[in-house]
């Protein structure tokens, strides 16, 4: 017998899960566009060369590969006279994530794009991750990002723009980490790695929040990161983890103590970036990485207590656009993580009562006997031409059942037109909480309707 299950790491949503998330992005698709950011959506499948490349070793591992199509698949397997290589077997994948496929979208279309192009992008992306607390193998990213702009402006709206929903959604405790691609060059130069082992160590690095010190020196170490660099490695981002647990004027003294390891002009950007988005909770945190080759500039993270990981996370990538065509575009996003929010906001019981209690109709009309049911329909019609959500019970059953169906999935309110009230031009109205009952005229039934 096959299993009912989803495939391991997707789920399905049953209605009150996908109210919640629509509720959810209802609010982050308001304030993205509150910013002046436009809609945009790609395909789910991208050419597997679109996707390769882009994301670091470890990215490409968990690209979902689509085998060849019916026929060429089997054309290039049934010879037998010469080895498969991985473009004989694939060449699309699920996206990894909506960053890479904008980037082809802005090189493929620039010439029809405004010279600064803001755009937001909410859909699902496929990782071939293991499956843990908050992280799934199909999941939704809601993005947000602005084409065409190297002034840190851009960085300060879309800070200020995850902020707002976030505090908008309840979120009380939450921090931007702010750090800068450059200043984690500077300190792996200072510490003695090679230039050419600096992404290694930033993957290992970006581990940090997962891992511990130790399991990050260990991977360093693994990776062909010297002992010595190492330890100068873990000491700078000791002595940082000492400061971000002070109280005061963390992000200065942060700022200082880098000095005399980071460019001015780099800790002039995070300085105009801290200036841009003000009313931010934003904490310059020099060990945050983020792993994805793909950044040049800025990165961002958001965090909150008891939550591993990031409800989200963005940085600057200048050079991405550039590898789909010949022009290099200056780009900067953010993306948050639907999944990871909807975890937290139930645990917490954050939703507001009309979206964790919410209901399929305000209204059940039942159906007196088989001769009345047009009159059913037609009654439930003028209900909703008053506004109320209203289901019509499909069957002319006792009406205890019909009551008890109503209770059962929550209808507050239960609406009855027998052979009396018909005759009457009336309906018997009864409140599911109270039990009261009261007779009414049609016309009257919303506004005694409590919502």
């Amino acid at each position: 017998m096959a299993s009912t299950k989803p495939a391991r790491g997707m789920r399905d949503f049953l209605p009150a899960d996908v109210r919640k998330r629509n509720y959810v992005i209802g609010i982050i698709k308001s304030v993205y566009e509150s910013y002046g950011f436009e809609p945009l959506e790609t395909p789910s499948v991208e050419n597997l060369e679109t996707l390769m490349g882009k994301y670091g070793d470890e990215g490409n591992q968990l690209v979902f590969k689509i085998l060849k199509r019916g026929e060429k698949l089997r054309l290039k397997t049934g010879d037998g006279r010469h080895e498969l290589k991985e473009s004989d077997l694939s060449d699309l994948a699920l996206r990894y994530d909506l960053t890479v496929p904008l980037a082809r979208v802005v090189a493929n279309n620039k010439n029809d794009l405004p010279k600064f192009f803001k755009r937001y992008q909410i859909q699902p992306v496929w990782r071939a991750d293991r499956p843990a607390r908050g992280r799934f193998r199909e999941f939704y990213q809601c993005d947000v990002d602005a084409i065409g702009s190297s002034s840190m402006v851009v960085e300060g709206e879309l800070m200020s723009a995850v902020s707002d929903i976030l505090k908008r959604l309840g979120f009380t405790d939450f921090t931007i980490r702010l750090n800068h691609r450059q200043v984690l060059t500077d300190i792996l130069d200072t510490a003695g790695v090679p230039e050419e082992l600096h992404t290694d160590a930033l993957v290992a690095i970006d581990k940090l929040d997962k891992i511990g010190a130790d399991g990050v020196a260990t991977e360093l170490s693994e990776r062909g990161i010297s002992d010595v660099a190492s330890t100068m490695l873990m000491g700078i981002f000791a002595e940082t983890q000492e400061i971000l647990n002070q109280e005061k004027d963390i992000n200065r003294t942060i700022v200082a103590n880098l000095i005399n390891i980071v460019s001015n002009e780099t800790l002039t950007e995070l300085g105009q970036i801290l200036k841009f988005a003000d009313k931010a909770p934003i904490l310059i945190d020099p060990s945050l990485a983020r792993g994805l080759s793909y950044y040049t500039g800025a990165i961002m993270e958001v965090t909150v207590p008891d939550l591993a990981g990031s409800l989200g996370g963005g940085g600057r990538y200048d050079g991405l656009i550039g590898m789909f065509g010949k022009e290099q575009i200056p780009a900067c996003g953010f993306s948050l993580g639907l999944e990871r929010i909807l975890v937290v906001m139930d645990e917490k019981n954050m939703f507001p009562p009309e979206i964790a209690d919410s209901t399929p109709a305000d209204v059940l009309v039942t159906i007196w006997n088989e001769e009345t049911i047009s009159s059913s329909l037609k009654l439930a019609t003028e209900l909703r031409n008053q506004g109320l959500r209203v289901t019509v019970y499909p069957e002319a059953e006792k009406l205890g059942k019909q009551f008890k169906y109503a209770d059962t999935i929550g209808i507050p309110y239960v609406c009855v037109a027998g052979d009396d009230e018909i005759k009457a031009g009336k309906v018997k109205l009864k409140n599911m909480k109270t039990g009261e009952e009261s007779t009414l005229s049609i016309k009257d039934v919303a506004s005694n309707v409590k919502i």
